[in-house]
C-alpha cells in the first residue's frame, strides 16, 4: 500500500514545514539562522538593555524540583543539551564510519584539534597573566563552533576539495568532546554523588536498550529527560548528558532497518538544535552594549585581550601547527587534494567560538556580570574577525585553484 502522501498532494503547511526542516539540515541556513538571532539580540540590547535583561533574566520552574532557573539558563543548561546531543551523534559517526574511524586518517585533524586547544589556552594564559580571577577563563578560547565555522566554509569556499570540510568537520568534533570534558571536569561547583549515580544509571539503561535494538521513541524521550534532570541536580553541567546520549545512540543498521537510530535522530532533532535551541541561545547570551564604554573595556581587560588573542591567534597557531608538525613527524599525512594554504585558511575558521565559547564564558565569570559581559563582547568580536579573515583566505584559495593556480 502505498503512503497517503504518495496519494494525495501534502498540505502546504506540511509541506512547508519539511522544507523549511530540511533547510535547517544545512550549516549554511543554521549558521545564517544563528547570525541573525545574535544580531536580533544585540540591536534589542542596544536599544533597551533593561527589558533585554528583564528578558533573560526571568524565572520560571519548579522549585521543588531545583528547576527554577532563569531564562537564559534554562538555554545554556536544557536547549544546548540539544546542541551537545547532535555533536555527540557527530562523534559517534566519525568514530565509526567517518575519518576517525581510522587512525591513520584521523591523525591530523586529531592532533590539529588537541593543538588547537592547547595553545589558545596558552595565549589566552599569556595575555591576562596578573589579571583577576584570569585563571578562571583558560577554556573559553578552546572552543570552535561547528555550525558557525562549516556555514562560513560553505558559504566561500564550497568549491573547494570535500577533505577540506572533512578536516574542519572532524577537528571541531574532536574539538566539542575535549570542550565538553572540560566543562564536566572543570567548571563543577557543586556535586551530588547519588543524582549523579542515578544520571548515569539512567544514560547506561539508554545505551543497554540501543543495543537491544529499541526503537520506541516514547522510552527514550522520558529516559532522555530523566537522565537530564539528574545530571542537572548533580551539578554537573547537564549537556554533558547529552554528549553521552548521542555517544550512545547506535550508528549501525540492523537487517530490518532502512536507517540506524543515530540517522533517525540526527533527521529529526537537527532541525530543532538548528532553528530552535541554538538560536535561542545565542538570542539570550549575545545582547550586549555597544557603546563606547562597554568597547573600550575589550582593549583594558587583559582577560577580554586574552580571550579575542586566544580565539583568533591562538586557534590558527594551534590549528596549523599541530597539522604541520604531525604531518612532519610522520604522525599524519595531508591529502594529496590539499595544500598547506588550504589548511592555512581553514586553520583560521577555529577561532569562531561563539556557542560554547560564550557557554564556558559564563561559567567562568557567571557570578562578575561586568566581566561576563566584557567576555561576552570580546567572544563576539574575535569570532567575527576570524570569520572575516578566513573568509578572505579561502576566496583567495579558491580564485588560485580555479585559475589554476594551485601550487601558488
Amino acid at each position: 500500500m502505498r503512503r497517503a502522501a504518495e496519494v494525495w498532494p501534502l498540505r502546504p503547511t506540511v509541506r512547508y514545514a519539511r522544507t523549511l526542516a530540511e533547510a535547517l539540515r544545512t550549516e549554511t541556513i543554521g549558521g545564517i539562522v544563528m547570525l541573525l538571532a545574535t544580531m536580533a539580540a544585540l540591536v534589542w540590547a542596544n536599544v533597551s538593555i533593561d527589558s533585554y535583561e528583564a528578558l533573560r533574566t526571568a524565572g520560571f520552574g519548579p522549585e521543588s524540583l531545583h528547576l527554577n532557573l532563569e531564562l537564559y539558563k534554562w538555554a545554556q543548561n536544557g536547549l544546548l543539551t540539544i546542541f551537545f546531543f547532535v555533536a555527540g551523534l557527530e562523534v559517534k559517526e566519525e568514530f565509526v564510519h567517518g575519518e576517525l574511524s581510522n587512525l591513520r586518517k584521523a591523525a591530523l585533524p586529531i592532533i590539529a584539534a588537541i593543538a588547537g586547544m592547547v595553545v589558545p589556552a596558552l595565549v589566552y594564559l599569556a595575555v591576562s597573566w596578573g589579571a583577576e580571577d584570569a585563571g578562571r577563563g583558560w577554556a573559553i578560547p578552546t572552543a570552535t563552533d561547528i555550525a558557525f565555522a562549516l556555514a562560513v566554509l560553505a558559504v566561500t569556499a564550497s568549491a573547494m576539495p570535500a577533505a577540506l570540510r572533512a578536516f574542519l568537520l572532524t577537528c571541531a568534533v574532536v574539538d566539542d568532546l575535549g570542550a565538553i570534558t572540560i566543562i564536566a571536569l572543570f567548571y563543577t561547583d557543586h556535586l551530588d554523588m547519588v543524582m549523579l549515580l542515578v544520571g548515569a544509571a539512567l544514560i547506561a539503561l539508554y545505551g543497554l536498550l540501543q543495543r537491544r535494538g529499541v526503537r520506541s521513541l516514547w522510552v527514550y524521550l522520558p529516559l532522555a529527560v530523566l537522565a537530564w534532570y539528574f545530571v542537572e541536580v548533580s551539578g554537573v553541567h547537564a549537556t554533558v548528558a547529552g554528549v553521552a546520549l548521542g555517544l550512545l545512540t547506535r550508528v549501525t543498521t540492523n537487517a530490518d532497518e532502512d536507517s540506524s537510530p543515530a540517522e533517525r535522530a540526527d533527521h529529526y532533532v537537527r532541525p530543532i538544535s538548528a532553528g530552535f535551541a541554538v538560536p535561542v541561545f545565542a538570542f539570550l547570551s549575545a545582547g550586549v552594549r555597544l557603546d563606547g564604554d562597554s568597547l573600550s573595556v575589550i582593549f583594558s581587560d587583559r582577560v577580554v585581550l586574552g580571550v579575542m588573542a586566544g580565539l583568533v591567534i591562538g586557534k590558527f597557531l594551534g590549528v596549523f601547527g599541530g597539522a604541520w608538525l604531525a604531518v612532519r613527524l610522520g604522525l599524519a599525512r595531508l591529502s594529496e587534494e590539499l595544500h598547506w594554504r588550504d589548511m592555512a585558511a581553514v586553520s583560521a575558521l577555529g577561532g569562531i567560538g561563539f556557542t560554547v565559547s560564550l557557554l564556558i564564558g559564563d561559567l567562568a565569570f557567571g557570578a562578575d556580570q561586568e566581566r561576563a559581559t566584557a567576555v561576552t563582547t570580546g567572544v563576539l568580536a574575535a569570532s567575527l574577525a576570524a570569520s572575516m579573515l578566513a573568509a578572505v583566505l579561502l576566496h583567495v584559495r579558491v580564485r588560485k585553484r580555479r585559475n589554476g593556480l594551485d601550487d601558488v
